[in-house]
C-alpha cells in the first residue's frame, strides 16, 4: 500500500455530479477529496452542448436556489437561450441554453481549483472497504487508501464502460477515456445489486464541410432569463443552431443496415432510453415517417465542430457517413467523430434512502448515472442533494430531503428509490403529478426558506434572492387595483374579450384568457431596472400571470396535498418484516421487502402495491 491519507468526503468522478458535491460541501468547509482518472476532464460536457429542456430548466433553476454551481456556469457560457413549451400553459415552460463546451468547462475547471477545502486527486477509486455496516475507506488503483467518514459515487458511464461503433467495441466511459472497473464487483460482494444501462451519442461534423445555405436557422430568445440569481451581468450571445430533415434516402440506408448496429441489433445488453431513441430506432418503430427533424448544433463559440441532435446512432463508421451524406446540405459533410453507444454498470437505486445514502451502508451515498438517470442536470441534482446529506451525516444532523410536491429534485429521487428502473431516467414535466405548482418561475418561492435553514446559499446570492422575493410580493399588491373601463376596454376588444362596464381589478382583468400581463403592465407601473433584479423581470412577470390564472388549480393541488401529507410522515421501522404480513399479496410482500420504504407514502408508490396492501400496512404500523 503506497500511502493513507484522511478526509471528511471522498467524491468518486468528477464529472456533473462529483463537482456540484464537491462545490457544497466545501461551502460548509468539510475536507473533501474529489478523485477523477483524468483531472482535464472536470465537468466535461460529454454529449450535447445545451443545458435546461423540458423539466431539466425547472431542474436547473433549483440547483441554482440549493446554492449549486452549474446554473452560474450555463449564465457564463451561453451562446443561445430559448424558453420551451410557449405553446402549452405557463406552469410548464422550461428553460434551455445553448453552450459553449469549452467556456463551460473552464468555468468548472477554474471554481474548482479554486475551491479551499477540496483536493483533486487524479486516480481511479477501485473498491470500498466496509466494517459492519458503515463505511470506512476507499482504495485507488495504485494501491493508496483514502479514510473517509463518508463516500459519494458518482462515476457516471464509467462503471464496466464498453463503447460500440458497429461491431467494433472498446472498453472505455466515454470516446478515448479509460473504464473504470473493480467498483461494480466490489460493491455487489457487499450485496448490492447492479444492472446494465446503455445511452448514445451522435456524429460530430466538421462545420466547413455543411451547406449551411440548405439548413433552417433556429434563432433564441431576444430577451432571455438567466438561470442563476448570482447572475448579475447578464448580455448572453444569441448564437443561431439550425435545422434539416433527414432523407427518404437516408431512411432506406439506415433500413437496409438495420443489422449492423449493436444498439438495435441486441448485440448491447443494457437497457436504451425509450423517450431519445436512436436514429436506428426512430426509422424502425416509425415507419409511417419518411423524414426526422435534426437540430445542428454549435459546441462551442465560431466551432468548427457541430453535434447533430436526434442523430444518435451505434451504426458502423461508413454507414453513418453515407447516410448523413444523404440529406440536403451535407451531401460532402466530413465526420470529426462518429455516433457510437456506451453500455455500463448502474446500481438499483431502490437501494438508497431518500438522502442518497445507501439503507444498509452508513456513510456511502451514489449519485448521477450509476443510480440509472441520464442527463447532465438530473445528476448535478444528485450530487448536489448527496453532497448536502453527507454533510449532515458527519454533522450527525438530519438528512435534508425535498418533497415531490416541492421540486423536481424531489420527484426524481422519489420515482428513483421507489420505481422500476427498466431504463435510463430522465425527467420530464410528466412525471411531476404536481407540476402546476413546480414552476420554473416561482422556483424562488418554494425553496429559499428550505435554503436558508439548511445555509447552502452566500449571503450575496441571499441577499438578491430576497430582493427579488420582497418585489414579487409588491407586485402581487399592485393585482387588487381597480382599473376604469376607458383604459382597459380598447385592450379586451383588441383580443376579442367582452367589454367592462364598471371598475375591475387587474386580477379579474388578466383572469380573462386572451389576456397576458404584458398588454396591461403599463397599467400596472411596474419598473425593475435597477442591478439584480432587472434580468429576473420577465420571470416575475410570468410568475405573477401564472399564479392569477392557475389560482384555482393551485388551490386544488394544495388541497389534496394537505390530505396526502401524513402519510409521508409516518415512518416505518427500520428492519420490519413484511414477510410476516400473510394478508398483503405476494407481489407487494416482495416488493416491499426488496425496496424497504421509510415512509408509507414511500410505499404507497412503489409499483405493484395495491390500495389494500397500504391499508394492512398502515394498520401493522400503527399497532
Amino acid at each position: 500500500m503506497k500511502r493513507i491519507t484522511d478526509y471528511d468526503v471522498v467524491i468518486c468522478g468528477a464529472g456533473h455530479a462529483g463537482v456540484e458535491a464537491a462545490y457544497i460541501l466545501n461551502h460548509y468547509n468539510i475536507k473533501t477529496s474529489l478523485v477523477t482518472i483524468d483531472a482535464s476532464s472536470v465537468g466535461r460536457m460529454s454529449c450535447n452542448p445545451a443545458i435546461g429542456g423540458l423539466a431539466k430548466g425547472q431542474i436547473v433553476k433549483e440547483i441554482d436556489l440549493l446554492g449549486g454551481i452549474m446554473p452560474q456556469a450555463t449564465d457564463y457560457s451561453a451562446l443561445q437561450y430559448k424558453m420551451l413549451n410557449k405553446s402549452k400553459g405557463k406552469s410548464v415552460w422550461s428553460p434551455r441554453a445553448q453552450v459553449d463546451k469549452r467556456v463551460y468547462e473552464s468555468f468548472i475547471t477554474n471554481t474548482v481549483s479554486q475551491l479551499e477545502d477540496v483536493t483533486l486527486i487524479e486516480g481511479e477509486v477501485v473498491s470500498v472497504d466496509i466494517a459492519g455496516s458503515k463505511l470506512k475507506s476507499v482504495l485507488l488503483r495504485d494501491g493508496s487508501k483514502i479514510m473517509c467518514r463518508a463516500a459519494i459515487l458518482t462515476c457516471g458511464t464509467f462503471l464496466n464502460g464498453l463503447i460500440h461503433v458497429g461491431q467494433k467495441k472498446i472498453r472505455a466511459g466515454r470516446m478515448g477515456e479509460s473504464a473504470a472497473e473493480g467498483i461494480t464487483e466490489s460493491l455487489k460482494s457487499y450485496g448490492f445489486k447492479s444492472g446494465r444501462l446503455k445511452t448514445g451519442t451522435p456524429p460530430r461534423l466538421e462545420a466547413s464541410s455543411v451547406r449551411w445555405e440548405n439548413m433552417s436557422i433556429a434563432a433564441g430568445d431576444d430577451d432571455p432569463i438567466p438561470f442563476s440569481y448570482n447572475t448579475t451581468k447578464f448580455s448572453p450571445k444569441n448564437i443561431a443552431c439550425h435545422t434539416v430533415y433527414t432523407s427518404q434516402e437516408c431512411k432506406k440506408i439506415i433500413e437496409d443496415n438495420l443489422e449492423t448496429s449493436p444498439m438495435f441489433s441486441g448485440d448491447v445488453g443494457g437497457v436504451g432510453p425509450r423517450y431519445c431513441p436512436s436514429i436506428e430506432d426512430k426509422i424502425f418503430r416509425f415507419k409511417d415517417h419518411d423524414t426526422h427533424m435534426l437540430y445542428l448544433e454549435p459546441e462551442w463559440y465560431k466551432s468548427n465542430q457541430i453535434y447533430v441532435n436526434g442523430f444518435s446512432t451505434s451504426l458502423p463508421e461508413y454507414i453513418q457517413i453515407k447516410a448523413l451524406r444523404s440529406i440536403d446540405g451535407l451531401e460532402n459533410v466530413k465526420l470529426l467523430r462518429p455516433g457510437y453507444a456506451v453500455e455500463y454498470d448502474f446500481l438499483l437505486p431502490s437501494q438508497l434512502k431518500s438522502t442518497l445514502e445507501t439503507k444498509d451502508i452508513s456513510g456511502l451515498f451514489f449519485a448521477g448515472q450509476i443510480n440509472g438517470t441520464s442527463g447532465y442536470e438530473e445528476a448535478a441534482a444528485q450530487g448536489l442533494m448527496a453532497g448536502i446529506n453527507a454533510k449532515n451525516h458527519i454533522q450527525e444532523r438530519e438528512g435534508f430531503t425535498l418533497g415531490r410536491d416541492e421540486a423536481y429534485i424531489g420527484v426524481m429521487i422519489d420515482d428513483l428509490i421507489t420505481k422500476d428502473t427498466d431504463e435510463p431516467y430522465r425527467m420530464f414535466t410528466s412525471r411531476a403529478e404536481y407540476r402546476i405548482l413546480l414552476r420554473f418561475s416561482n422556483t424562488h418561492t418554494r425553496l429559499f426558506s428550505k435554503s436558508k435553514k439548511e445555509r447552502l446559499l452566500k449571503n450575496k446570492v441571499q441577499d438578491n434572492i430576497q430582493s427579488v422575493c420582497d418585489r414579487h410580493k409588491e407586485h402581487k399588491k399592485l393585482l387588487d387595483k381597480k382599473l376604469e373601463p376607458g383604459i382597459i376596454n380598447p385592450i379586451l376588444t383588441s383580443v376579442s374579450e367582452k367589454e367592462i362596464s364598471t371598475k375591475k381589478t387587474i386580477r379579474e382583468i388578466l383572469k380573462r384568457p386572451n389576456v397576458s400581463i404584458d398588454m396591461i403592465s403599463d397599467q400596472m407601473k411596474i419598473n425593475d431596472n435597477e442591478d439584480g433584479l432587472r434580468h429576473h423581470h420577465n420571470e416575475l412577470m410570468i410568475e405573477l400571470e401564472a399564479e392569477v390564472k392557475y389560482e384555482g388549480y393551485i388551490k386544488r393541488q394544495e388541497r389534496h396535498i394537505s390530505k396526502i401529507l401524513k402519510n409521508e410522515t409516518i415512518k416505518i421501522p427500520k428492519g420490519f418484516n413484511y414477510t410476516t404480513i400473510k394478508s398483503i399479496s405476494n407481489e407487494g410482500r416482495d416488493k416491499l421487502s426488496t425496496i424497504k420504504p421509510e415512509t408509507l407514502g414511500q410505499a404507497m408508490r412503489i409499483s405493484g402495491i395495491t390500495p389494500a396492501d397500504i391499508s394492512i400496512l398502515s394498520v401493522m404500523i400503527n399497532r
